[in-house]
């Protein structure tokens, strides 16, 4: 019986083990590539004059920073694509950061900036999606095409 009694505690453990191992890995890594790729894609087209800087904090996302700047979190690619040489990929952000927050207002009155800002969070959204994030890439996606 004590035999029966450690194989189920060890295949227990080991259930565990593969569970907390696998919760872990539900964000997948995206490659640079595929950051830079889309950047360049749009950074030419956005419009830096009239931006603001922000200096990240502890705590901080780009949705928060998107919210608190523009009244939406979906924005936030605009921010990463404003500030491409600072942060690649949103999960990646640091306190001390120094992000540049395009006007937002300025580069929807533009119809070339404002095809840019569509295109980086369409293109953003396909990145969520590879990253098993299909809550924030139907949202990327809603946002974009109400643009």
């Amino acid at each position: 019986m004590e035999g029966i009694m450690k194989k189920i505690a060890a295949s227990l453990i080991l259930v565990i083990i593969v569970m907390l191992i696998v919760s872990c890995k539900t964000t997948k890594e995206v490659p640079d590539e595929a950051f830079k790729s889309t950047y360049d894609r749009y950074y030419d087209d956005i419009i830096i004059e009239g931006a603001k800087r922000y200096t990240v904090k502890k705590g901080d996302t780009l949705t928060s920073i998107s919210n608190a700047f523009y009244g939406n979190g979906y924005y936030f690619p605009l921010i990463m694509l404003a500030s491409r040489n600072v942060v690649l990929d949103h999960d990646k952000i640091l306190p001390g950061m120094t992000l540049i927050i395009p006007n937002l207002q300025i580069n929807l009155d533009d119809p070339k900036a404002k095809e840019s800002v569509k295109g980086v969070i369409t293109d953003s959204a396909a990145i969520e999606d590879s990253r098993g994030r299909r809550d924030t890439a139907a949202g990327l996606r809603n946002h974009a095409n109400s643009l």
